[in-house]
């Protein structure tokens, strides 16, 4: 059973879509997922993480802060003034700022090494918020709830009504999506009132990163580093599902889907 099978065979709302021919490890985004009703305790694994981790032994330039709601505003106020973050998802750690920002967006890249033409996920708060980003009315009702929250990049059109900026990810006229099943990285989306743009925290094609310190030698570039332990989800990024066309979808990078 192919992987586009069998995670359509877990989710009655996808498997009532047409798979098109899968492309495996096309690697087309850097993020992920995990979906609401199949959580295993991540927010309580990581609050005992963030516990146990001496943040005053590794806070050499202080900019780390424990990813909690009280360290929120902080994060909020960094993004809005056009700064890059480092943060925890449900699956690996990440480097965000405000997607609507070009400047900030052109500094994710130059932290990254990574060329322009390889293009930013983003992420939302809210499945809700989904549809301002991106193209959603063709979708069955309640497919995005039952993918997200979860370490999924669900692939949708942009859109002529999407308030992206245009210099995010020029060119195309798709956008890979995040909810992830993390409440910081939720709130600080949320207090943004804007999408952010989110990419694994690590040089372009090293391994990413699933403790602050697997990026120890980047946090002098992030205006805050913010800690969530060490992530139980591995190095598997998220599973890339492109829902772009009417009653198909594909499965565009097989990942950590959470879903078992």
């Amino acid at each position: 059973m192919n992987i586009s099978t069998r995670f359509g065979a877990k989710l009655p709302l996808l498997s009532n879509l047409v798979p098109i021919r899968e492309v495996p490890k096309l690697g087309f985004l850097p993020f992920s997922h995990r979906k609401r009703g199949f959580r295993s305790g991540f927010s309580k694994k990581m609050a005992l993480n963030v516990e146990k981790f001496d943040v005053g032994v590794e806070n050499q330039l202080g900019l780390i802060r424990s990813a909690t709601e009280s360290n929120a505003d902080e994060a909020i106020e960094a993004l809005k003034a056009g700064k890059v973050i480092a943060v925890p998802t449900d699956t690996l750690y990440g480097f965000a700022c405000d997607a609507c920002s070009s400047k900030a967006v052109n500094r994710i890249y130059d932290i990254k090494g990574r060329k322009h033409t390889s293009p930013l996920a983003i992420c939302v708060g809210d499945v809700s918020d989904i549809e301002h980003f991106a193209v959603t009315d063709h979708l069955p009702h309640g497919l995005l709830n039952s993918l997200l929250p979860g370490p999924v990049t669900i692939v949708l059109g942009r859109g002529e009504s999407s308030i992206l900026e245009k210099s995010l990810n020029p060119g195309l006229d798709s956008i890979g999506v995040r909810v992830p099943d993390s409440d910081f990285i939720r709130i600080i989306a949320r207090g943004s009132r804007s999408a952010l743009a989110l990419t694994s925290a690590n040089l372009s094609g090293q391994p990413s990163s699933v403790s602050i310190k697997d990026f120890k030698n980047l946090w002098e570039h992030c205006a805050y580093v913010y800690e969530g332990g060490v992530l139980p989800a591995g190095r598997a990024g998220s599973t890339v599902v492109d829902l772009t066309k009417p009653g198909k979808y594909r499965i565009l990078r097989p990942g950590r889907c959470g879903y078992h």
